[in-house]
C-alpha cells in the first residue's frame, strides 16, 4: 500500500512542477521560484523515498539510509521553499528576503547536522536504519527529532500561520482557497510528525506498537495532496469554474474603455504588455483582470493632483439632474473626475482645488465588489452623457505645474 501512495504523490509532483515550472518561465517572480524549488524537491524527494527505490539506491551505493537521508533533505527544503513563497506573498519584497535567508541558513545548518549523524551511524559493525525501529539508538534518536522538530514542527505551524492570516487579507478568491488548503496540508504534516514522535516514545519505553509505516504513509500522502493542490490552486483553479471565466472575460473587456485612456496617457502604468497580444489575456484572465483592475486604481493616483473639487460638484448637479441616483450616481461622478483629470494632464495643467486625497471610493466586497464598481465607472465614462457634459462645462484649464508638462 505504501508503495502505491508514494508513486502516486511521485506521479503528482512532477507534474505540479512541470506545471508551475512553465508558469515561472512565463512570468518569473520570487513567489513562483521559490514554489518551484520546493515542487522539485518534493517529486525528488517522494520518488526516492519509494521503496524499492530507496533500498535499490541503498544497495548500489552501498550506504545504508543513503535515500532516506536524500529524501529528508528534500523535505526540508520542500518546507523552506513553501516558506518562502508564503513571505513573499504577505511581506515587503526586502522584508521577505531577508527572513527567507534566515529560514534557509537554519535549515541548511540542521540538514548540515542529520548528514553527520547519518554518516556516524556508517561506522556501526551492525548497520541501523533511519526508523523508529531502532529509534533506542540514540544516535538515530537524535536524527529523528532534529528533522521531525525543524522539518515539520517549526516550519508547518508557520506556515499555517501564514497561510490563515494571509487568507483574511487577500482578495483574490483561488488564491485565498488555495492558502486555506495549503493550511490544512500542513496541519496532515503535523499530525504525521506527532505519529511519528508517538512511536518513537513508544519504542523507547519498552513497547512494539505496529503499523507506523502504514499510518505515516496515508498521513504524508494527504498532506502532500493538500499542499500540492493549495498552492497551485491559484494557477488552475480558474480553470475549474468555466463560468466564472466568462464573468472575468466580460469584465475584463468592460473595463477596456476606461483602462484603454489611462494607458494611452500614463503608459508607465502598464507593467505586463504581453496580456496585449490575441489570446494571451484569456489564457490566463484571472491574471489579466487583476493587472487591469490595480493599472486603472494606479492610473486614479496617478492623476490626483489633476483631479478637481470644482469637476465634483458640477458632475453631481449633472447628475442629479439626470435623475441617477446611488451607485449610478456616484460612478458617474467619478467618470467625470476622471475624464476630466486626462484632459488637465494631457495638457499640462495642475487642479485649482485639488480633490482630498481620501476621497477614493473603496466599495464593499473585496476584489469582486472592486471589479464591480470599476465596472460601473467604465460604463459612465464610456457612455453616460453625463460625463460629457462635466467635461464641457468645466473646459477652463487649471493652473500650469512648473516646466508646463504634465509629470
Amino acid at each position: 500500500m505504501d508503495v502505491v501512495l508514494y508513486a502516486l504523490c511521485a506521479v503528482t509532483g512532477w507534474l505540479a512542477f512541470g506545471y508551475m515550472l512553465r508558469l515561472q518561465r512565463r512570468r518569473p517572480s520570487h513567489a513562483r521560484r521559490a514554489i518551484c524549488v520546493a515542487f522539485g524537491a518534493f517529486a525528488a524527494g517522494i520518488t526516492l523515498a519509494v521503496p524499492p527505490l530507496a533500498a535499490a539506491i541503498d544497495q548500489a551505493t552501498g550506504l545504508p539510509n543513503l535515500a532516506k537521508v536524500v529524501s529528508h533533505g528534500c523535505a526540508l527544503t520542500i518546507a523552506a521553499g513553501a516558506e518562502t513563497m508564503l513571505l513573499h506573498l504577505a511581506l515587503p519584497a526586502e522584508r521577505a528576503a531577508a527572513r527567507a535567508r534566515r529560514w534557509i541558513w537554519v535549515t541548511g545548518g540542521t540538514f548540515a547536522v542529520m548528514v553527520a549523524l547519518f554518516g556516524y551511524t556508517l561506522t556501526y559493525d551492525t548497520p541501523v536504519r533511519l526508523t523508529v525501529e531502532y529509534a533506542t539508538d540514540p544516535v538515530v534518536t537524535a536524527y529523528l527529532l532534529i528533522f521531525m522538530a525543524m522539518g515539520f514542527l517549526a516550519y508547518c505551524v508557520d506556515i499555517t500561520r501564514l497561510c490563515w492570516r494571509f487568507a483574511r487579507l487577500c482578495g483574490r478568491p483561488w488564491l485565498r482557497r488555495g492558502l486555506r488548503v495549503t493550511a490544512v496540508g500542513a496541519v496532515f504534516a503535523l499530525l504525521y510528525s506527532a505519529n511519528k514522535t508517538g512511536y518513537l516514545v513508544a519504542h523507547w519505553s519498552g513497547r512494539r506498537p505496529a503499523g507506523e509505516e502504514e499510518i505515516a504513509a496515508v498521513l504524508v500522502t494527504i498532506a502532500a495532496l493538500l499542499m500540492l493542490s493549495g498552492l497551485t490552486m491559484p494557477a488552475w483553479g480558474p480553470l475549474v469554474t468555466v463560468t466564472r471565466r466568462f464573468a472575468d472575460l466580460r469584465a475584463y473587456r468592460r473595463l477596456g474603455p476606461l483602462w484603454d485612456d489611462l494607458i494611452d496617457a500614463l503608459p508607465q502604468l502598464e507593467l505586463d504588455d504581453s496580456l496585449r497580444r490575441p489570446f494571451t489575456a484569456l489564457r490566463d484572465i484571472d491574471y489579466a483582470l487583476t493587472r487591469r483592475v490595480a493599472e486603472i486604481r494606479d492610473g486614479r493616483l496617478a492623476l490626483r493632483p489633476y483631479l478637481d473639487a470644482g469637476v465634483t460638484g458640477v458632475a453631481e448637479r449633472l447628475a442629479d439632474a439626470a435623475g441617477l441616483y446611488g451607485d449610478d450616481r456616484r460612478a458617474a461622478v467619478e467618470a467625470a473626475q476622471l475624464a476630466c483629470a486626462l484632459r488637465a494632464y494631457r495638457s499640462g495643467t495642475l487642479a485649482d482645488d485639488p480633490q482630498p486625497a481620501d476621497d477614493l471610493h473603496r466599495p464593499a466586497g473585496g476584489y469582486a465588489g472592486e471589479v464591480a464598481w470599476l465596472g460601473l465607472v467604465t460604463d459612465a465614462y464610456a457612455h453616460c452623457p453625463v460625463v460629457a457634459r462635466a467635461v464641457a462645462a468645466t473646459g477652463a484649464e487649471a493652473r500650469p505645474p512648473v516646466g508646463g508638462q504634465p509629470r
